[in-house]
């Protein structure tokens, strides 16, 4: 095969796959692996158990792509029919790897257990193809170089597929990939600012993009922002990159909290680290899910101190010492900062108490609170996805920031936590 390998697709077969009974992780692991390789991804397709299926998915995704991947039904029962799919549409047969079959023949014999003779279907390849071992398991895969396009099958299982990939499929492509050159990319991660007012300040970057490319996505109350390059080695992938990041940094670099792909908990942790200092939380409508993001950071012991979940106005009164006559909703004067009455539970002054108070407790030198709606009711009258968000600093008198936030309940509280860790990374980059 002199065709040059510059582009791939991955056929993902299973039925149980289709009926949500699992999630496809190998695309997004085999993805990864293709583009560090300088192999462009253009689609995923899931395909059930069905040879006329697989077969059909096979000849759509052979007219787009060089490379194809299949992944599954290389299972010992009847439905598992990739290979014989695969073998149809190149042209070949299915044949019987001795080595394979040999590994299943020793595993059943060394253990005393008889093996059924479908076992056997395990060590088929494809003929005219090379067969890829499989170091953990019994399931053979096969690589096979075509006129049409090169087609590479492997195990369903993620135990089986990566180390069969890494191990023989990838020395397997390189020898065919001529000059094409692998892809670099800078993860940049970004707080407070919305996908689509990150993608306006970044517009004309976007829809002038050749080399490097820009692709903006939100995840889980956070944006992200992909900027990738094809390149002969890293330094020249940085060298290419640096313009393009100079200017993102320049437009929106006060949302920025990271150019690599972590988390802001994680963001927020590593610079509490750096200062020594711990940080404790009091949580109302979030119901302790700010310290669960907290607490999933490894050695979070280090710098967070605890939390009190306040959801109830009594345990916001015997834990943290809010005065009851604040917990009343009730008319009165502006608080000075917000502009806000600051009478209930839902209100700035009572986020700033909890939040000097969760600080005076428990003895840290930041506190981060949180009270509001977060749904589906109304509370105190305020809309679902009110919240105020308050940040103490030992001894000082804590700052409070009113959100108006949309979704469901479960995304009001995310986006809630990851609105108060960007309140407190601010802080902490300014010193």
């Amino acid at each position: 095969m002199d065709k040059t390998l510059a582009s791939a697709e991955i056929i993902a077969v299973g039925t149980e796959l289709l009926l949500g009974q699992i999630t496809n992780t190998n695309a997004q692991y085999l993805s990864t692996a293709l583009a560090g390789l300088g192999l462009n991804v253009y689609r995923h397709t899931v395909v059930g158990d069905n040879l006329a299926r697989i077969r059909e998915a096979l000849e759509e995704a052979a007219a787009r792509a060089d490379l194809l991947i299949v992944t599954g039904g290389l299972g010992p029962t009847q439905d598992d029919v990739t290979r014989i799919a695969a073998a149809d549409f190149l042209g070949e047969s299915v044949e019987m790897d001795e080595q394979g079959l040999a590994k299943i023949e020793t595993y059943f014999r060394e253990r005393g257990l008889v093996m059924a003779e479908s076992n056997a279907r395990q060590a088929w390849t494809i003929s005219g193809a090379d067969t890829l071992p499989n170091d953990t398991g019994m399931a053979v895969g096969s690589a096979y170089a075509g006129e049409r396009c090169a087609l590479i099958v492997l195990p369903g299982p993620p135990r089986e597929l990566k180390p069969m990939f890494t191990r023989y499929a990838v020395p397997w492509l390189l020898e065919r990939m001529g000059s094409v050159q692998p892809l670099y990319s800078r993860m940049l991660r970004f707080a407070g600012i919305g996908e689509s007012n990150l993608e306006k300040q970044l517009l004309d970057l976007i829809d002038g993009q050749q080399d490097p490319t820009l692709a903006p996505y939100a995840k889980e109350g956070e944006v992200m922002l992909r900027v990738t390059t094809r390149a002969a080695s890293e330094l020249e992938a940085e060298a290419k990159l640096a313009p393009v990041l100079r200017e993102i940094r320049a437009r929106v670099g006060q949302h920025l909290y990271a150019e690599t792909d972590i988390p802001l908990e994680q963001a927020v942790s590593e610079l509490l680290l750096a200062r020594g200092e711990r940080l404790s939380a009091a949580e109302s409508c979030t119901g302790g899910k700010l310290s669960d993001l907290l607490t999933n950071v490894s050695g979070s012991s280090r710098f967070f101190a605890g939390s009190v979940i306040c959801y109830t106005n009594a345990v916001k009164q015997q834990q943290l010492h809010v005065p009851a006559a604040w917990l009343e909703p009730a008319p009165g004067p502006e608080h000075a900062d917000t502009g806000e009455p600051p009478y209930g539970a839902v209100s700035a002054r009572t986020a700033e108490r909890l939040a000097e108070q969760a600080a005076a407790v428990m003895d840290s030198d930041w506190a981060l609170a949180l009270t509001g709606a977060a749904g589906p009711d109304p509370a105190e009258g305020h809309p679902p996805g009110t919240v105020y968000i308050a940040l103490a600093r030992r001894g000082e008198r804590a700052v409070a920031e009113k959100l108006l936030l949309t979704g469901d309940r479960d995304m009001i509280k995310l986006k809630a936590c990851k609105q108060a860790l960007f309140f407190l990374w601010k802080r902490l980059v300014q010193g």
